[in-house]
């Protein structure tokens, strides 16, 4: 096998893995926008609390980052529950601003909370079975055991989010607030806790990923801005409130982000000193937001959406 196709097939699978990875960030913002119609904009903050939640339970209990799994699910739930019982219910009463502003003022909150805590040092996970390992298949082709495990974690939550929804009591009353909440709560069902299951299901899968995503991405307060960006962009892209084209948009965003390694890839095999001269790497994310834009503008209910 040579170099080019080597190196194409290593950018392939690197993409497909780092795609599912942003499909999982996506996935909290999905289902709360699917079952409320509001957007949050502290998604990014709560990634970020999972990941310091994975640090602190790994470093206090001196257990495998792993193992934080649960204790990660837990506080992203609490955290989702908490935020809606304790801001977002009333903003539901006031105009779509003031949720805005809202969500926007809990980003803030959570980011400068972090900073007060933990500082501005970035930090990451340097210890467990996953870090540093990797596997070696056909030609030269790496998997990356820490991205792996998270794809492989984001296809199991898609699963079971998908199966809660389709083939639950509780997914079936989620289902009917979010297509009509007014109808459901004249049928008998909480919508209230509705809407806050809602939040505490985001909460605790963004944290999941957040506590994956920590053995291979370092953290700092800041770091929710960017995830935040990309669910954005990753929902918009698959369709506001769809679960599926929420994951297969993430695999698009994923190939989106590593447009400057197929680049590279190419214009090494080509020999061009005039093209390998012409560096895409700053622009890496610039695509994502170009393709945010685009989507807005020519198909706003997404490429997966249903047109209302």
């Amino acid at each position: 096998m040579g170099a080019f196709t080597s190196g194409m097939i290593q950018s392939i699978v690197s993409a497909l893995l780092m795609g599912m990875v942003f499909a999982l960030v996506a996935l909290g913002l999905t289902i709360i926008f699917g079952v409320m119609n509001i957007v949050n904009f502290a998604h990014g903050e709560f990634l970020m609390v999972g990941m310091y939640a994975c640090l602190l339970f790994s470093t206090m209990t001196g257990l495998d980052t792993l193992a934080s799994l649960p204790f990660a699910a837990i506080v992203g739930f609490l955290l989702g529950v908490m935020c809606y019982y304790g801001l977002v219910k009333y903003l539901l009463r006031g105009p779509m601003i003031a949720q805005l502003f809202g969500t926007f003022g809990l980003m803030l909150l959570l980011r400068n909370l972090a900073l007060l805590i933990f500082g501005s040092e970035p930090r990451i996970a340097h210890h467990g079975i996953l870090v540093g390992r990797s596997f070696v298949i056909g030609h030269g082709i790496v998997l990356e055991a820490t991205k792996l495990t998270a794809a492989g974690f984001s296809i199991i939550l898609f699963l079971t989010v998908s199966w809660i929804l389709n083939h639950t009591k509780v997914g079936k009353a989620l289902t009917a607030t979010a297509l009509n909440a007014e109808a459901a709560r004249y049928m008998g069902i909480p919508t209230e806790r509705m809407n806050a299951l809602a939040w505490g299901i985001g909460g605790a899968t963004v944290t999941i990923c957040g506590a994956l995503l920590v053995n291979f991405w370092p953290v700092d307060p800041n770091i929710g801005l960017l995830f935040t960006m990309i669910a954005f962009a990753t929902v918009a892209l698959g369709g506001f409130g769809n679960i599926k084209g929420a994951f297969y948009a993430g695999i698009i965003i994923g190939f989106l982000i590593y447009i400057p390694t197929f680049w590279d890839t190419t214009t090494m095999a080509i020999g061009d000193k005039a093209l390998r001269g012409i560096h895409l790497f700053s622009f890496k994310y610039t695509f994502v937001y170009l393709a945010y834009f685009l989507i807005m503008v020519f198909r706003p209910h997404g490429l997966f959406g249903i047109k209302e």
